[in-house]
């Protein structure tokens, strides 16, 4: 909640009448877990957590978490929630991938770790780029997500694909399970969040999270990803 233009902002109006749309729609009487998925500067923070708290003391949500919160943010919140006794974000949701590591390594890494915070990153698998099959412009055309992937395409995205390239075949996976279970192996992550468009798509991306990596591969990508 908070980027649909249909209940924008983290008002605590908002929030309630955000999780009462998705209760309706999922058909069901709570969420495990509700995030704040922008943060909103011109909302007061308290106000923001004591709705989540209501929500949470009701029973309608279990946990609630953050996402896109820059680590001053994430860390503000997390103290009006210690000095008011409200509930507070128990995950955080940044953009992290082999390619995309610096809203994690560094800052928001240091805090999730002393505070206990889960990191449950998106694009696990930079809009497919990862997966190996856009290699040249010209893979690109008639995508969707051409555009966006595009901006992978350069000596950094092609020195990731190499080293995925090696370590699938040292492994036996494909380059997309290497990818995610990079991921899964970096010690600031919790799990991450990959898309998946079909049966076959989803099978290959629980493989990838069940695969564990020689260190010797992990370091070669940590290497390429830098």
């Amino acid at each position: 909640m908070a980027k649909w233009p249909r209940r924008p902002g983290l008002s605590a109006a908002n929030i309630v009448a955000a999780l009462e749309d998705s209760l309706r729609r999922l058909n069901t009487d709570h969420v495990d877990l509700y995030q704040s998925h922008e943060d909103d500067a011109a909302t007061p923070i308290d106000e923001t957590l004591e709705a989540f708290d209501r929500l949470v003391k009701a029973g309608k949500v279990r946990a609630i978490g953050a996402s896109n919160f820059t680590p001053d943010r994430l860390e503000a919140s997390l103290k009006t929630s210690a000095d008011k006794g409200l509930v507070r974000y128990e995950s955080i949701q940044p953009k992290f991938n082999l390619y995309d590591r610096d809203e994690v390594e560094g800052a928001l890494a240091q805090l999730t770790a002393r505070e206990g915070v889960g990191i449950i990153p998106f694009y696990g698998l930079a809009a497919g780029f990862l997966t190996g099959k856009y290699r040249s412009e010209a893979d690109l055309e008639g995508k969707a997500r051409g555009r966006t992937v595009k901006g992978y395409l350069n000596d950094k995205g092609l020195r990731i694909l190499a080293a995925l390239d090696q370590a699938a075949e040292a492994t036996g996976a494909t380059q997309a399970q290497v990818a995610l279970a990079w991921i899964v192996a970096h010690p600031a992550i919790t799990a991450p969040i990959a898309s998946a468009t079909s049966v076959a798509q989803l099978e290959e991306l629980l493989a990838g999270v069940r695969l564990t990596l020689p260190a010797e591969v992990i370091a070669a990508l940590d290497e390429a990803g830098r």
